[in-house]
């Protein structure tokens, strides 16, 4: 009877000892895998039950029991306390998404770097995995040598640069997460910027570089150089105006320019500013009162830009193209054809040259009427002698008479 008695107190407290070590629905409990197959994992916890973890719970977003065996060690969550087979069920994946969000949370308050996998693209960016967890990387933060450069920001062409990068690994970090909206935001450019700063530090303003155009855009165009990449603003290209870069320069076409300005992790250069500024010798090959032929470059609503030669532009104003008023000045000249212009100013500090059409028009004095001018001016002059010998001729003869009465 007391040995009885002596047994079920031992019973009642290992029951309670291994009832405290029961998990509760939500826990992440640590057990040992005893079988495990595609469909199905068995898990001993702590030798008191059993776990089922199955389907797409198996699936582990931390990636680390990609490759589960018997006997491995493994952390899951508790989703039922005993299912229809009497033992816990469990998930691999809860645990791992849980697993991995606690560690991309340390990545990101430590600011390391990663490596991301780019699986697909979109307009705004990239679609990539930092280990199995999917996240985006906006277009805004691609490092400067990997920004999808198009003319005119066509977002179809943009697009077909972004899925060049699938397949591809590109260096980040994490400058965004939210676990409970499930966003993961990373930047190449951040994590390249510290590289960058470096580089550019080997530069200054007024260096001189030699690089290859990467991109022409409508504003400018990027030259690489060593592993920097800079922007030639349209203004800083060429001399002369210039509608597009793509006027003068080509993808790939090795260039000079000098830096400009350095801001942060931006360089600035200019081409212009290395060659002689044709504008000086202007007012020496080309002189106001000029009659020139020049080619039409760009109709605009207020006049011509025209083409002397392929340094000189000008433009001839609207209100130095006729007399009459023009309504479309598409349908008064093209752009390609040449016509005469005759130089109003030239303003070489300003780089700037008026032309007109009208001047060409103006009404001119004619040879014969200068002719006429003269035969009358001659005419006059002859006729002032005849008058002051006629005059002396009638003094004379008055003298004569007077001495005629006396005598």
């Amino acid at each position: 009877m007391k040995e009885n008695e002596k047994n079920n107190k031992n019973f009642k407290k290992l029951l309670e000892k291994n009832l405290t070590k029961l998990p509760k629905v939500g826990d992440t409990i640590t057990g040992t895998v005893i079988s495990a197959n595609k469909k199905e994992i068995h898990i001993d916890i702590n030798g008191v039950t059993t776990g089922l973890v199955r389907g797409r719970e198996i699936i582990d977003e931390s990636g680390e029991y990609s490759n589960i065996k018997v006997g491995d060690k493994v952390d899951a969550l508790v989703l039922e306390l005993e299912n229809e087979k009497g033992e816990i069920e469990l998930s691999l994946r809860r645990a791992g998404h849980k697993k991995a969000w606690e560690t991309l949370q340390q990545l990101y308050e430590k600011q390391e770097k990663i490596k991301v996998k780019v699986i697909d693209a979109n307009k705004g960016g990239l679609i990539v995995l930092v280990g199995r967890t999917r996240g985006f990387l906006p277009v805004s933060q691609l490092s400067t040598k990997n920004y999808p450069r198009v003319s005119g920001g066509d977002k179809s062409k943009i697009l077909d640069k972004l899925k060049t990068f699938v397949g591809k690994s590109l260096d980040a970090q994490i400058i965004g997460l939210d676990e409970k909206e499930e966003k993961l935001i990373v930047s190449e450019k951040q994590a390249t910027q510290e590289q960058q700063e470096k580089e550019i530090a080997k530069y200054k303003v007024g260096d001189v570089v030699e690089g290859e155009i990467s991109a022409l855009t409508d504003f400018g165009a990027f030259i690489k150089f060593d592993n920097l990449e800079g922007l030639i603003h349209i203004s800083e290209i060429a001399w002369q105006r210039i509608d597009h870069p793509k006027d003068v320069l080509k993808i790939g076409e090795k260039v000079k320019a000098e830096i400009i300005e350095i801001n942060g992790t931006k360089v600035f250069l200019s081409i212009k500013k290395i060659t002689d500024d044709p504008w000086k010798d202007a007012a020496k090959k080309y002189k106001v009162g000029d009659v020139v032929e020049g080619t039409i470059l760009k109709i605009n609503p207020f006049g011509l830009f025209v083409e002397l030669d392929k340094d000189i532009h000008g433009l001839a104003h609207i209100s130095e193209l006729s007399d009459e008023n023009i309504s479309d000045l598409k349908s008064f000249a093209k752009i390609g054809e040449k016509k005469k212009f005759k130089i109003l100013s030239i303003d070489p500090q300003e780089h700037r040259l008026g032309l007109s059409i009208k001047a060409l028009k103006e009404k001119k004095k004619t040879p014969t009427s200068k002719t006429a001018d003269k035969k009358e001016s001659k005419n006059q002059s002859e006729k002032k002698p005849s008058q002051e010998n006629s005059k002396t001729d009638n003094k004379k003869n008055s003298d004569d008479q007077k001495s005629s009465e006396k005598k």
